[in-house]
């Protein structure tokens, strides 16, 4: 099947439990579309991650060929810090980088690496890594008078949304959204495309900050709390908006609703450089008097064998020599410790030491090449039912409360794809479908070749 346009609206961390199954006859918008289009669960990137999920899906690459492994990366084998990865990391094609050398004409609106703007032949608004709307976030640059005439002051993100100002929070995910597809209901109206795609942050931020109001299951539930259904009432909403959206779509355009992963709730945390410690392999050149994150320790290299970052995942960092610069381990023992680290992390227990289920990844096993910097571990805590906290101080390796800031949800490694055009089948569940796959099928629908490169095939019925 191919179609004269493709629109993609894009909801960062929305859950296939929520939207196919607890609360499908609640968004009426999303329910027609899945019954009259195909759907199934979306298996997202090791690690299910918004950076770098959503390049991965634009350009079928996984994040070892992108070189990004989260939102911080290490940028050489030295100890000084990560940096964030922005549109400059992106080293491959997007799919809106293959259709405007095409001639499709493109609107991107708030699609996670695409700050700093880059040329494309249509419209960009960047995504919330853009520090702020002092900054240059449109291209053209002159588009933000526009955007700004209309929306007043737009919003890239929730300023702070791990924090306990939950009224505040909320009010400005509803104040984000609005301004958000207002924006894209006009530019769809005031513009010829092809191809039309926006992300959506509020359903990632509501999950982070209210998950434990809504779910029975979380430790931390209420019974009868005043959030007890924001985030069903939120969902609502944004099934709103997207049905608004649809009322300007034909039937010679194929609509998408995607997430890059979904979302469960969060036990706890392991305080994973606390249990490296205790383990003996890492040690603090000073002891801390207060919780610190881990780049603000002072740690001894000489005898430290290895440190991890916190996070929704782990990522572990081996001090290895004539890599690292004062590396310890050497070369040949270099699997054999990996390995047990491996094994003692899938061992780490709950404090009542029932087995939590970790899973441990080598990025050689679950990428194609390792670009760039990889970490030598990643680890997801109880199959990502626990973070990891990076920071140190806290004496202990189990925690309850977050290192930085209030956080109630946990990513999961399925997010959802429901695709609707003329000549798909109607009502119809897929399985298998991964990520990757998304950019293949995009440019199909178009007419465009797919190229050779990418890793994800064609999604057919």
């Amino acid at each position: 099947m191919q179609v004269k346009k493709i629109a993609v609206i894009g909801l960062d961390c929305a859950a296939p439990q929520l939207v196919f199954d607890q609360w499908r006859e609640q968004l009426p918008n999303l329910n027609a579309l899945m019954s009259s289009g195909l759907y199934g669960k979306l298996e997202s990137t090791v690690p299910p991650i918004t950076v770098p999920a959503w390049s991965s899906m634009m350009s079928s690459k996984d994040p070892g060929q992108l070189g990004i492994y989260g939102f911080r990366n290490r940028r050489d084998y030295s100890y000084d810090g990560l940096y964030f990865a922005d549109s400059r990391s992106v080293g491959y094609d997007r799919v809106w980088d293959i259709l405007s050398r095409n001639g499709k004409k493109a609107i991107l609106i708030g699609v996670p690496q695409t700050y700093p703007p880059t040329p494309i032949n249509g419209i960009m608004v960047t995504c919330f890594l853009t520090p702020s709307t002092e900054r240059q976030y449109t291209y053209p640059a002159g588009l933000r008078h526009e955007i700004e005439s209309l929306v007043g002051q737009y919003i890239l993100d929730v300023e702070n949304f791990r924090t306990d100002e939950k009224d505040r929070i909320l009010a400005q995910i509803y104040e984000m959204t609005e301004k958000r597809f207002r924006l894209a209901r006009h530019f769809l109206k005031t513009r010829d495309w092809d191809f039309f795609m926006m992300v959506e942050m509020g359903i990632d931020r509501i999950h982070h900050g209210f998950w434990k109001y809504h779910d029975p299951q979380h430790p931390q539930y209420v019974p009868g709390n005043r959030y007890e259904t924001a985030i069903l009432d939120y969902y609502r909403y944004v099934d709103g908006e997207v049905g608004k959206l649809l009322e300007l779509f034909d039937d010679k355009t194929a609509v998408l609703v995607v997430s890059d992963h979904g979302a469960k709730r969060m036990i706890g945390g392991i305080c994973i450089n606390e249990w490296l410690i205790q383990e003996g392999y890492l040690t603090l050149a000073e002891p801390v008097s207060e919780v610190v994150p881990i780049n603000k320790a002072k740690i001894d290299w000489t005898k430290t064998i290895a440190w991890g970052e916190g996070g929704y995942y782990s990522r572990i960092f081996m001090n290895v020599q004539g890599r690292e610069p004062q590396g310890i381990i050497s070369p040949g023992q270099y699997e054999a410790i990996r390995d047990e680290l491996a094994r003692k992390f899938e061992a780490i227990t709950d404090p009542q030491g029932k087995q939590i289920g970790t899973r441990v990844f080598k990025p050689q096993d679950v990428y194609r090449e390792c670009r760039g910097v990889p970490p030598d571990l990643i680890v997801y805590f109880g199959n990502l039912d626990w973070r990891s906290v990076g920071s140190v101080g806290l004496g202990t390796v189990h925690t309850f409360s977050n290192d930085t800031g209030p956080d109630d949800a946990n990513h999961d490694e399925h997010g959802i794809f429901i695709l609707r055009g003329n000549g798909l089948p109607r009502g119809r569940e897929l399985t298998g479908l991964h990520l990757m796959d998304v950019g293949p099928t995009i440019l199909d629908l178009l007419g465009i070749d797919v190229p050779p490169s990418m890793e994800g095939k064609v999604i057919r019925a």
